[in-house]
């Protein structure tokens, strides 16, 4: 597992991320940022799962070039804390073989309103899905390797939109 933290010395709140080969607990990592800050009135998660792919996949294999998936992640996470009155934002992204059902990706907001949560935790998926460097390749139930997975157009233009 490889983590960044960044402290709260710019007035920005505390942000973390990882990249691990394990799973994450949700509930778990949501408790860490409530136990840091009792003034949090609103907690946004999204965890993104991997598909079956209408029954066809056995796993999805993610890849990722380790300090700059950390580095890249951080950046757009340090961006959401800039732009929302977060209370801590934390980013958590597996690599490795995942099968369907199995978590990827999750993302926790915190903030004393939840209009700040959601929003923050929808910029930084949409910039995840678009900007972090990962690799995904496709193992087939027959056994045989699939395709490697491209970014699709939609999650640009959700990309897109938050560059007003």
């Amino acid at each position: 597992m490889t983590a960044t933290s960044s402290p709260s010395s710019d007035g920005l709140p505390p942000v973390e991320v990882r990249i691990q080969s394990g799973d994450f607990d949700v509930a778990a990592e949501i408790e860490q940022l409530r136990q840091a800050n009792p003034n949090i009135g609103a907690v946004v998660t999204f965890t993104g799962l991997c598909r079956d792919e209408g029954g066809r996949l056995a796993a999805l294999e993610l890849e990722h070039y380790p300090g700059m998936a950390e580095a890249e992640i951080t950046r757009i996470a340090q961006q959401a804390c800039a732009r929302w009155p977060l209370d801590g934002l934390t980013a958590i992204h597996r690599h490795g073989k995942i099968e369907p059902g199995g978590n990827i990706v999750l993302v926790v907001a915190a903030s004393r309103h939840r209009r700040a949560a959601f929003e923050a935790a929808e910029f930084l998926m949409d910039y995840l899905k678009t900007r972090a460097p990962f690799w995904k390749k496709e193992h087939l139930k027959d056994g045989s390797s699939g395709n490697w997975v491209d970014a699709r157009d939609s999650d640009t233009r959700d990309a897109d939109r938050w560059k007003a």
